[in-house]
């Protein structure tokens, strides 16, 4: 705990409601309008203010605008802002109004899923870079058209895959690729979360005051206003979210993708799905499932269940790296390495090691995003990266909503080998008048 004070204390990120220190204001000051970074938010609610928060720790970034549908949330984001750094960000409710901003450097989307294509390709094109909440986008097509329009119009994105920034991965990745734990056999993944049973079934009730709910349907299908499909909770559902594995899913797979010599789009996917007591729940994702990806180079087995909260090595989430030599369990509290024993030499085969109390991987991982404006070089989670993290995701899920134990990706083609009705999930239908964009 006193690590996490003392960084945040060195970050400007205070608790409370004034989050930014004396000292990170001062800093603010004495940088010239020239060299700072204005930048807006889309989508303010939960993880996309928790974003904006660790890009306000730098001194050189200025929140100008602030944009969401429920104008509660609004008013509330608004003056925390402006109580942190005495401006107050422009309001809006619409984003293309916002995007229209000339003044305008980049822009966090913070949405839900479903929303994450439209707006990131709008930006780009109005030239805007682009910080986007992982996963990419809420379909696999539509995570091809930010990266294409990320291409096209040379914008910088950043896709929110922060764990790339965190000490304990960073250390992790290192040493399972520089051979200390010898040749790789296989990435065990698991995420035990309660929350992944979703909410108990409610009846539809009135729009809240101050909500545009149509707007925040978007290109999703017209329905009754629900609690349990908006803040908090719509991630259960596949118009907008793709449940625990395009939410933890995606975050621990791209750890395991990341090890790999070229990493790779997933080909051959083995996916077994079950939904416990879903009659009693409100949700369409699943709540456990269990996911084989043969690759070239190891075997990755992801194993998740919504409603329990223990796991192996008595974590709730994590990966092991098991190599011939050591097993490497890694996640954001830190990392343990458990050598295997050589009964020849009757010793083990590699160096024990334990990491705690490590940094705040979103605060780097906002940071290096920053840097990349500036530099035009690639961040930590370019847009081929962000997509092929997200397929690991969304290909188990499309997998599990057909009911097939089996699928084969041609990444190259951009479709399922014989599977029709795969095929008909990689694109979303979108609701008139919103349309798909075109690159």
């Amino acid at each position: 705990m006193a690590n996490r004070r003392n960084f945040l204390k060195t970050t400007g990120l205070l608790a409370g409601g004034l989050w930014l220190s004396p000292a990170l204001l001062q800093a603010r000051q004495r940088i010239s309008p020239s060299d700072r970074i204005r930048l807006a938010l889309v989508g303010a609610n939960n993880m996309g203010f928790g974003i904006l928060r660790h890009h306000l720790a730098l001194p050189e970034v200025d929140c100008v605008a602030i944009c969401d549908v429920d104008q509660n949330v609004l008013d509330k984001r608004l003056k925390e802002v402006e109580d942190a750094t005495g401006k107050r960000p422009e309001r809006y409710t619409d984003f293309r109004k916002l995007l229209e901003k000339k003044d305008l450097d980049a822009v966090i989307i913070g949405t839900p899923d479903h929303w994450h294509c439209l707006i990131a390709v709008t930006a780009c094109a109005a030239g805007k870079d682009v910080y986007v909440e992982k996963p990419m986008a809420n379909s696999i097509g539509e995570c091809d058209l930010i990266a294409k329009a990320g291409s096209q119009y040379q914008r910088i994105i950043q896709v929110g895959q922060q764990q790339r920034a965190g000490q304990a991965f960073l250390e992790s990745r290192d040493f399972v690729k520089n051979g200390h734990l010898g040749k790789i056999r296989k990435v065990n993944i698991w995420s035990n979360f309660n929350y992944g049973l979703g909410n108990e079934i409610k009846p539809a009730t009135p729009i809240p005051t101050g909500v545009d709910y149509d707007f925040w349907l978007g290109p999703a299908p017209k329905r009754e206003f629900n609690p349990n499909r908006f803040h908090g909770s719509w991630r259960h559902f596949w118009d907008y979210g793709g449940g625990l594995m395009s939410d933890w899913g995606v975050h621990l797979l791209d750890m395991a993708i990341w090890v790999e010599e070229n990493p790779s789009a997933p080909s051959t996917v083995l996916t077994y799905a079950n939904n416990v007591n879903k009659e009693n729940r409100d949700r369409d994702t699943f709540d456990t499932m269990n996911v084989l990806f043969p690759k070239k180079d190891f075997l990755i087995n992801y194993d998740m269940n919504g409603g329990l909260q223990t796991g192996p090595y008595n974590k709730p989430y994590g990966i092991a790296y098991v190599g011939e030599k050591g097993t490497l369990v890694v996640n954001r509290s830190g990392y343990e390495i458990y050598p295997e024993w050589d009964g020849t030499t009757k010793a083990p085969k590699c160096e024990a090691k334990k990491l705690e109390g490590t940094t705040e991987s979103h605060n780097l991982h906002v940071a290096n995003f920053v840097e990349c404006i500036k530099s035009r070089n690639q961040p930590n989670c370019p847009p081929e990266a962000g997509r092929i993290a997200a397929l690991h995701a969304h290909i188990p899920n499309i997998a599990a909503r057909i009911g097939a134990d089996q699928v084969i990706w041609d990444d190259e083609k951009r479709q399922f080998i014989g599977n029709s009705q795969a095929n008909d999930l990689i694109w979303p239908e979108y609701r008139e008048p919103w349309v798909l964009p075109k690159i």
